[in-house]
């Protein structure tokens, strides 16, 4: 019999092949279920007419396999596919559906196209009214093929014909935009006909020159110009081509949105947009004017690494109340991220204002929190029959909304909410027999949504919405796991490397507004700075990645060898700002670095705990000098940790639930000290009822290092408390996301008076990786989860839990609940990996691919 077929060749972390900026892409496939093992392989590749075989390779790899032939040149399509051989068969499987792989433009010398922009653009310093650019062309003869490279300064939208090329959002996204800026590749063969062609765009100000950032926000950030570069290349049916690229011969005119802001929202005037003005009719004499070009070094011109923005869900809403002034006010029952879509009617020059906000005060909507982002849409309209509208370039953080002006009654399906987000494919799901965890975790789902839009975010509604290095660092273990997130984290990631000073110093944001007076000078700071060395070794270990973390590994050691420098001699980082244990609940709100922990017992810390894993990478890179330099500094750091922040009795300065739980989880403990220091973390979270008393640092760390030092009772006392704080009491406020303060409303409702307080920040959310590992019991237990560990810990009353995630080789899952005789357990094990079970007073079994039924009353006895 021979192996089934394998999957169909995936390229790096992309949904697809088109576009690739890649001229070697590296391949990854999956075994379907029955093959067991993969003990060989056969990679086919077909391009230009040609077809090349590697022939048999004796390997089990089928992630990130390297490309079996020549580099790609831009343009160069090809064809993949694989078949394999299982050590059971003695012949190979059938080869999988082929794979198409596109390149893009490689080379900085294809690119033709400049930037193009409306010649009359007003006042940089005042509003700015959003120009449309539009190119007539014809083409000779039939089209047998066509692609669009598009990017912008700022954002865009395209149309071929009157149709939309694409469905992505906010693009091109948000980067470093003078060193990266990310084009995109789209096939609009079906968008051109022989004859007269029309393409236009769409073009809004974004994080490129809009208002952004703290304190009413800083515009132009990047330049005054709001522009469009467009590459349209044609093949014909005989084998000719065409280049269509933004020139001087290109028009722009005014168009119907008359504002537009990430924070502020947008205002479009229907009765002045003519619907055919990107078709080869739609262009009225005067109304267009010739552009103004604009220069752009084409060796910054970069292809994507992961997926787009675009609407992944709508949402209609759960309830509507009309109020006494013809108001209505709309709950989604989901706090989310995104903007209405409404189909509405009415006389001409009526006008519908749409505001947003996460929570209701007074029965009204919550707007102080959102600051200086008013998140307001307005919408005029024509008064020539039925309008579906939303707007293009603005998102908004909301669970309910507010619209006045509505003609008439509003009725069901006129408004719907559309969900945003980077389009990352799902991986991961966990429940469990308690709904209050089961909402916590769709909380963190949700959260992570809202604020994975083309970088992570720390909030996406109020005046922010910036890339937190910190918040990341802690919650990239989470992100991981729920999603694919791998390409968008390595993208940002090269942007912090952008961003790194010569000096090391990572800032506490990426990309960085230059000039916020809260964070100008850059400082480095420990646990957000430490992302450079934590996150590429989460991303390694659960994607397999090790090119990734070759990439990033500059970045990393600079870091390290910045506070070695810092701390001197003594290996104690003790000077500096830092924001220590960052929101711990009893810092006052207008001061959230002023916790219970010492902020240079934090530093430290993550010193020793950033050289350790540095130490890792540079062994796992082949880097031995490095790794025995760094391992050596590591254990150093520790030393120092114990000298200076261990007392008699394994007491920590300071007496914090943070600073145990970050000396048991970093390891920086020797093994007479665990335990005693173990009982007393476990001391103090029973002394406050089991409450939380931590941060954004030690949040992340607790219940591991409690269960994982003989305190697992507690750690789940911890997990199910309800009282404020603990990541059960939003959940019985109602929360649907993860919130910033661990009271950001009141128990009698009210807001936290801080200026700080979201209701969608996902660092506090991190504990769900605990719900994955120890709750749930999937763990990795090498790069891409080769090998996995299945080890359920059952506690606080759980019965039953399910967890399941997509991992690079396929679906890994666990189920067990409890029965009167002990536990029973249904376990997949992806093809071709390993994975050791233990369950509840079991000794350890090792299993291969496939499904399995396990029962502890079947099981030998732990000795």
């Amino acid at each position: 019999m021979l192996p089934p077929q394998p999957s169909p060749v995936r390229f790096e972390h992309l949904p697809d092949g088109l576009g690739i900026g890649v001229a070697s892409p590296r391949l990854t496939w999956t075994l379907p279920a029955g093959t067991g093992s993969q003990a060989a392989y056969e990679l086919e590749l077909g391009r230009g007419g040609r077809t090349h075989r590697t022939g048999r390779v004796d390997s089990a790899e089928q992630i990130l396999v390297p490309w079996p032939g020549a580099p790609l040149t831009s343009r160069e399509r090809a064809t993949v596919r694989v078949r394999v051989w299982s050590p059971d068969t003695a012949g190979p499987s059938r080869w999988s559906t082929p794979a198409d792989v596109e390149a893009g433009l490689l080379d900085p010398a294809d690119w033709q196209a400049v930037p193009v922009g409306a010649a009359w653009d007003e006042d940089p310093d005042g509003a700015r009214r959003p120009a449309r650019v539009r190119k007539d062309f014809r083409l000779g003869r039939p089209v047998a093929r066509a692609r669009l490279h598009v990017t912008a300064h700022g954002l865009y939208e395209i149309e071929i014909n009157g149709r939309r090329v694409g469905d992505e959002a906010l693009a091109p996204g948000w980067t470093v935009y003078p060193h990266r800026l990310r084009h995109r590749t789209h096939d609009v063969t079906g968008h051109l006909t022989e004859g007269a062609n029309t393409v236009g765009a769409w073009l809004g100000d974004g994080w490129y020159r809009g208002r952004y950032g703290f304190d009413g926000g800083t515009r132009n950030i990047y330049g005054t110009d709001q522009s469009l570069i467009a590459q349209l290349e044609v093949e014909y049916d005989d084998g000719t081509t065409d280049v269509v690229a933004t020139d001087a011969t290109w028009t722009a005119a005014p168009g119907p949105i008359l504002t537009s802001g990430l924070y502020e929202g947008e205002t479009f005037d229907s009765r002045l947009h003519d619907p055919a003005w990107a078709t080869p009719a739609g262009a009225r004499p005067g109304d267009w004017t010739p552009v103004r070009t604009g220069t752009r070094d084409p060796a910054t011109l970069v292809a994507p690494l992961g997926p787009p923005v675009r609407c992944t869900e709508e949402i209609a809403p759960a309830t509507v109340t009309r109020t006494g002034d013809g108001r209505y006010l709309l709950d989604f029952g989901q706090n989310l991220v995104g903007r209405l879509r409404v189909t509405v009617d009415g006389p001409a020059g009526t006008t519908l204002t749409l505001r947003h906000a996460e929570v209701l005060q007074d029965g009204g909507l919550a707007t102080r929190p959102l600051r200086e982002a008013v998140s307001t849409d307005t919408l005029i309209l024509s008064g020539e029959g039925p309008l579906t509208w939303e707007p293009r370039f603005t998102l908004h953080g909301f669970r309910y909304a507010e619209i006045t002006g509505w003609p008439g009654e509003l009725t069901d399906n006129q408004v719907v909410a559309r969900v945003h987000h980077t389009d990352m494919r799902r991986t991961g799901w966990f429940e469990c027999s308690d709904p209050l965890v089961n909402r916590l975790h769709e909380n963190v789902v949700w959260s992570m949504r809202g604020n994975f839009v083309d970088l992570p975010t720390d909030c996406p509604q109020r005046d922010e919405r910036l890339g937190w290095t910190g918040d990341i660092q802690v919650f990239a273990p989470t992100a991981s796991f729920l999603h694919d997130c791998a390409g968008l984290l390595d993208s940002w990631l090269t942007d912090v490397g952008v961003e790194q000073l010569p000096d090391g110093t990572i800032p506490w944001y990426v990309p960085v507004i230059p000039g916020e007076p809260m964070w100008t000078p850059i400082h480095p700071g420990a646990a957000w700075g430490d992302v450079a060395t934590l996150t590429p070794w989460t991303l390694f270990q659960r994607f397999g990645d090790r090119e990734l973390l070759r990439r990033h590994h500059p970045m990393a050691r600079a870091w390290v060898d910045l506070v070695e420098r810092l701390a001197g001699p003594t290996r104690l980082w003790d000077t500096g700002v830092q924001l220590g244990d960052w929101l711990d609940p009893a810092a006052p709100s207008d001061d959230p670095a002023a916790g219970r922990t010492d902020r240079y017992l934090v530093a430290t810390a993550y010193f020793a705990h950033s050289a350790r894993h540095l130490a890792l990478a540079a062994a796992e890179l082949g880097a031995d000098a490095d790794a025995e330099r760094y391992a050596s500094l590591a254990d150093e750091v520790a030393a120092a940790f114990r000298r200076r922040y261990v007392l008699p009795a394994a007491r920590l300065v300071g007496d914090s639930a943070t600073a145990y739980a970050i000396a048991l989880a970093f390891g920086l403990l020797t093994p007479e000290q665990r335990r005693p220091a173990a009982d007393r973390l476990a001391e103090i979270v029973l002394a406050d009822g089991a409450r939380i008393s931590t941060g954004f640092v030690g949040t992340p760390l607790i219940c591991d290092a409690l269960a994982d030092n003989g305190h697992l009772d507690v750690a789940y006392r911890l997990l199910l408390q309800t009282e404020c704080p603990s990541w059960l009491y939003p959940v019985t406020m109602g929360a649907t996301t993860i919130w910033e303060r661990w009271d950001s409303m009141r128990p009698d409702g009210t807001l936290n008076p801080g200026g700080m307080t979201s209701f969608n920040h996902y660092a506090l959310g991190a504990v769900a990786d605990w719900l994955h590992r120890v709750v749930g019991g999937i763990t990795a237990t090498a790069p891409g989860y080769r090998a996995i560990a299945f080890r359920p810990r059952p506690g606080g009353g759980i019965t039953w839990a399910r967890v399941r995630h997509e991992t690079p080789y396929g679906t890994a899952a666990l189920s067990w609940k409890l029965t009167a005789t002990g536990m029973t357990a249904d376990v997949t094990v992806p093809e071709g990996c390993t994975a050791t079970v233990e369950l509840p007073g079991r000794a350890p079994l090792t299993l291969g691919p496939g499904d399995h039924v396990l029962r502890t009353a079947d099981l030998e006895e732990a000795a």
